[in-house]
């Protein structure tokens, strides 16, 4: 049943509805104002993954945790020349023996995860190096070293 026919179409109920996944047809997700469900998605995929970010003198490091993925499943990536974007995907478990395994409680989050970390203008792009050990993921970029303060122009000045 389509709680909309009830009279209810309140964009607070569209969310609720991304939120707990119903199944809407593809015309109905759309309507008014509310943000699609691929915006929701990834919105929850962003907020269901900590992490932390660190300065060090010579870098810049950012821990992510990623409890039971593989490194395989792991994409680092820097778009936009300045964006560091750590993405993947969380897949149900399947028994090759049983086939799909019945799922009596599920609480830890499966599906796709991503964070975007907004990189500094000190940041060398060209030297990041990404680490997972344990379920936890660190990426390291590298500083720029900072600019040589240019030194002042001598210009000689002549007689007329």
């Amino acid at each position: 049943m389509d709680i909309r026919n009830l009279g209810f179409g309140s964009p607070l109920l569209t969310i609720l509805e991304d939120m707990l996944e119903l199944d809407i047809p593809e015309e109905q997700e759309k309507t008014g104002n509310n943000p699609s469900r691929a915006y929701v998605r990834d919105a929850k995929a962003m907020a269901a993954t900590p992490a932390d970010v660190m300065e060090y003198p010579t870098s810049y490091v950012f821990i992510v945790d990623m409890p039971g993925i593989s490194h395989s499943e792991i994409k680092v990536q820097v778009e936009n020349d300045n964006v560091l974007v750590v993405s993947g995907e969380r897949k149900r478990e399947k028994d090759e023996k049983e086939g799909v395994v019945k799922y009596l409680r599920m609480e830890r989050r499966m599906g796709k995860f991503m964070r975007k970390f907004q990189l500094p203008e000190n940041a060398n792009t060209e030297n990041i190096s990404a680490v997972c050990h344990d379920g936890v993921l660190r990426v390291t970029v590298e500083k720029l070293p900072p600019p040589e303060p240019k030194k002042p122009k001598t210009i000689e000045v002549k007689v007329a």
